[in-house]
């Protein structure tokens, strides 16, 4: 399986790059990871709707970019559908014995996801209701997907 994951900013914290490259790892024995991260479009901290709207449309722009035809998009979106670890396991699993072998992971910056990124998207995940920084919801997402590939193969992970 393909999974790549875009996402909007740079992780900058070493700490957190080090745990990252620790999951990418251990992802190695189950998947081809590609991380693409794409600019995130510096804005001021009072933005009116119409420019908040207008920031995450240039991020999505960004985004769409690197989706390739004949990827499964899964965009992380507070509004989308909430699994269990067990669920995600599965959602993979069939997306793989359905012939979906190169799936996108999408996660937006700071504002959110486009309007044109959600509607693009084959399935729209949540991971809560709550707002995480990117950094650490890319951490997180690496760390669900390798949980994930363990429940498929039966293999024992922490609890």
């Amino acid at each position: 399986m393909n999974i790549t994951i875009i996402g909007v900013g740079k992780v900058k914290e070493k700490s957190m790059v080090k745990v990252m490259d620790e999951y990418i790892k251990r992802l190695s024995r189950y998947c081809k990871l590609n991380i693409i991260e794409v600019p995130d479009k510096k804005a001021p901290e009072n933005l009116s709707e119409k420019e908040e709207e207008q920031v995450k449309v240039v991020e999505g722009e960004g985004i769409l970019k690197h989706v390739k035809d004949g990827m499964y998009v899964i965009a992380l979106d507070i509004q989308g559908k909430m699994l269990s670890s067990e669920e995600l396991a599965e959602k993979l699993e069939q997306l793989g014995i359905q012939g979906n072998s190169n799936l996108a992971f999408i996660i937006g910056g700071s504002l959110g996801l486009s309007d044109e990124v959600r509607r693009m998207a084959d399935f729209r995940l949540s991971f809560s209701p709550m707002t995480f920084p990117h950094q650490l919801m890319r951490l997180i997402l690496l760390e669900q997907i390798y949980r994930g590939f363990k429940i498929i193969k039966g293999e024992p992970y922490h609890k």
